[in-house]
């Protein structure tokens, strides 16, 4: 997952050329109230570091300068610093700043407006090169554009290739001129919020109003054609300090009717239209799983299966791409060996390369991380043995046949066949006999330094570095693998045994070495380390899970004591702010609550899982739009949605252990803030629901930067509002998003990672809770069966 920040190009170009201040004639830039020109650019000191700038490759400030490091032999417009800009026809513009090369070179730097949709570049002036030195060179122009621009992008950018590397600097960047920036107001939408897929018949159905009525509202139920199917009275729940507003809830429970363009109309307001049917979540239950076919690294995806997304396959050493068929371990002149020295380590790397090919690239960048990809794995095969093991599970809904994969018709369930695409890949991860840490799984494999927007896999142009190993790692690897044991025994008894070699050796591994952390990131140490660092210096929880998951699959004595020893047996699993890829002791609780066993306290785990439920439902019922989810001071996390899934997942799981009806209601309930019953009245799943996510954060999935490119997959999840997103560094969010009450810190832009990006983490529990919806309309079926 991106954890810094990440550059954004668009598409067309207004071209304004860079001139040394020469005292250039022209018009006089527009002026505010008070006299003084209107400051378009945010943080143009760079001052506040990085805020409200961008770049591709990356961007560090360095000496008090925002700069760009570009490689040798890069083409053109392949590297820039930019900042977003409004323009107005008419008025006249004054650009100025300093900037500077180190060394210096004969490339050429030139300052480009960006904007429209078209590929025409319209000049407003001559383009003139520059040569630029070690020494600032003061950079000036003044132009007037002949039309409005919302979004224009101040970019400054190599213009031809370079034969040499060097850093690109810029510094007191000021864009005077033009009307004061209008405050960011987000787009909310209806003010009837409503699940934008729809409901069950069977289910719960309720909507959320934002208004500032202070009596009981009317509302009225609407077929496609505009007839009145039912009416009411809203319920008033006060002032919502998450949406920062008032509002009422809209009970639509006891309409018995299916069909389709249903509406709400309360209050002046029209919600967006809904379905009520049986079936609606049974395409999600598909979609949700084509992220991974299309996220494979090292190997092709075919359009055939993949309509609109085929590709050549990334990383497999075709140039310019340099592969992950053999990567060296991260040399000791690399940056990133210093934060291995701050956390009391010594430098590491190690003497031959490796095949890490396959897997999963992780989030919007080319990172494979064994850390992520553990726990979506896990999740992927959490969701399989449901249908093993749920009373109300549809037993053939993920077979063999069921998604469009290469392996499709191979006698082995679908799922499973994907989750295999990353298991061999973190089987690749595993140290070697004969190696330091032999035994252990390496952190991750990424790129030396950030690569740019857009960029296809097959693309990406730098180097691949493999990481040093982590006790984290070693345990999310033992972990997946004993889990993948035992669902593959009955389809590939040799690749179980394979894995449950693999996880014996990587848990024996972690025992010996149960200390060895990723380190922190660290900016003025590695300003642009090319991917997330995944740190964490408390594994006693991915400890829990691998024992838990060993036991399930060996029932040997060793594991169970190790089990039934570790504090978090007895620990609280469940917090409210949800498990995560850091916190996964909820996996291996989850796990034994499910899967039968001869654990002593079974009875106990499983009324653990019920009781976190229960703390989770206690959450939702605060929460006026229905999402399980109220962390501390109502502070959204960086992936908040993926909290609500989780927490779902529980919820669901308490269902599938008691057959009350209150904890499907409530996955119900928690699904519709996901599909549109939010504050921004936003579907945050592609391709589902009329106002749905569809310009996250990727490399690759990036039509609104190039139209050649797809949008993310329908079923894919963005990541959600995050409270800490002003201070987060992103270019985007950070100047709009300061004081945002928590459920409208969001932006559905290619350019915002800490709100909008996407990752194999946050899709798994989203495809579980689809194939759990998509079962729930079933109904209970034998009330003892829950008692298995």
């Amino acid at each position: 997952m991106t954890r810094t920040s990440q550059p954004t190009r668009t598409a067309a170009a207004l071209v304004v050329a860079v001139m040394a201040a020469t005292g250039l004639a022209g018009a006089v830039p527009a002026t505010a109230a008070d006299g003084d020109p209107v400051e378009q650019i945010t943080n143009g000191s760079f001052d506040d570091g990085l805020t409200g700038w961008n770049a591709y490759p990356a961007a560090s400030v360095v000496d008090g300068r925002g700069c760009v490091d570009v490689p040798a032999g890069s083409g053109p417009y392949s590297a820039a610093i930019t900042q977003q800009v409004p323009l107005e026809a008419g008025e006249t513009y004054r650009l100025t700043m300093e900037a500077l090369t180190q060394p210096a070179t004969a490339a050429n730097v030139r300052v480009v407006l960006q904007a429209g949709a078209d590929l025409n570049y319209l000049q407003f002036l001559p383009a003139q090169k520059l040569a630029l030195t070690p020494e600032p060179t003061d950079v000036a122009a003044t132009f007037t554009p002949e039309q409005d621009y919302a979004t224009a992008e101040l970019a400054v950018q190599q213009d031809i290739t370079n034969a040499a590397a060097y850093r690109l600097c810029v510094d007191d960047v000021s864009l005077t001129g033009g009307a004061e920036p209008e405050a960011y107001v987000p787009d909310t939408g209806s003010r009837l919020k409503v699940n934008q897929l729809g409901y069950l018949p069977r289910g719960p159905k309720v909507a959320t109003l934002v208004t500032d009525a202070t009596e009981p509202v009317r509302w009225q139920l609407l077929r496609a054609d505009g007839r009145r199917l039912s009416r009411g009275t809203s319920a008033p729940r006060g002032v919502d300090p998450t949406a920062g507003t008032n509002v009422y809830t809209i009970d639509l429970s006891g309409v018995p009717v299916s069909g389709e363009g249903f509406t709400l109309v309360a209050d002046g307001a029209t919600s967006e239209p809904f379905d009520i049917a049986a079936d609606l979540y049974e395409s999600l239950r598909t979609d949700a799983k084509t992220f991974f076919f299309t996220n494979r690294s090292g190997i092709a995806v075919s359009d055939e299966l993949a309509p609109g997304y085929g590709r050549q396959a990334g990383h497999v050493g075709v140039a310019p791409n340099q592969g992950d068929v053999a990567v060296p371990c991260l040399p000791l002149g690399d940056d990133a060996q210093q934060l291995y020295v701050d956390q009391g380590g010594q430098p590491w790397t190690c003497e031959r390369t490796h095949d890490v090919s396959g897997g999963w690239y992780d989030a919007g960048d080319h990172g494979k991380y064994v850390v992520n990809g553990g726990i979506a794995v896990a999740q992927l095969m959490q969701e399989y043995e449901r249908s093993l093991t749920a009373p109300t599970a549809d037993r053939g809904a993920l077979a063999d046949g069921t998604l469009s994969i290469p392996e499709a018709g191979n006698g082995v369930p679908d799922l499973l066949d994907e989750a295999r695409w990353e298991l061999e890949w973190m089987l690749r991860m595993q140290v070697p006999a004969g190696e330091q840490y032999a035994g252990m799984a390496y952190h991750k494999v990424a790129d030396a330094d950030w690569t740019g927007l857009p960029m296809l896999p097959a693309d990406d142009p730098q180097p691949r570095r493999l990481y040093r190993p982590s006790t984290a790692a070693t345990l999310n690897l033992a972990a997946a693998a004993a889990q993948g044991a035992r669902l593959w025994r009955p389809y590939d008894a040799a690749f179980a045994d394979e894995l449950l070699a693999a996880a014996r050796t990587a848990y024996a591994a972690a025992q010996a070495t149960p200390d060895l952390y990723a380190p922190a990131p660290d900016a003025a140490v590695d300003p642009n380390p090319g991917s997330g660092p995944y740190d964490d210096d408390d594994v006693t929880d991915e400890l829990y899970w691998a024992a838990a998951e060993l036991y399930l699959t060996t029932g040997e004595d060793a594991v169970e004591a190790d089990v039934l020893a570790s504090p978090w047996h007895t620990a609280d699993a469940f917090p409210a702010e949800g498990f995560s890829w850091g916190d996964v002791a909820a996996l291996g609780r989850l796990d034994l609550a499910t899967v039968r066993s001869d654990l002593p306290d079974r009875d106990r785990v499983r009324a653990s899982v019920v009781a976190g439920a229960d703390g989770y439902l206690a959450d939702q019922a605060g929460e006026p739009f229905g999402q399980p989810y109220a962390p501390e001071g109502d502070v959204y996390a960086w992936g908040s949605n993926n909290a609500v899934s989780n927490n779902l997942q529980v919820v669901a799981t308490a269902y599938d252990l008691t057959g009350d009806a209150r904890y499907g209601d409530a996955v119900l309930r928690g699904m519709d803030y996901l599909l549109g019953r939010n504050a921004l009245a936003q579907s945050y799943v592609t391709g589902y629901g009329e106002r749905d996510s569809h310009q996250q954060h990727s490399r690759w999935y990036a039509h609104s930067l190039d139209p050649s490119l797809p949008p993310p997959p329908d079923g894919t999840l963005a990541g959600g509002p995050n409270s800490t997103a002003a201070t987060s560094g992103d270019p985007v969010a950070g100047p709009l998003l300061g004081g945002c009450a928590a459920q409208l810190c969001y932006l559905d832009d290619i350019g915002s990672w800490s709100t909008n990006e996407i990752t194999v983490n946050w899709n798994a529990p989203l495809s579980w809770l689809a194939s759990f919806a998509a079962d729930l309309d079933r109904g209970v079926q034998d009330p003892a069966a829950h008692r298995r």
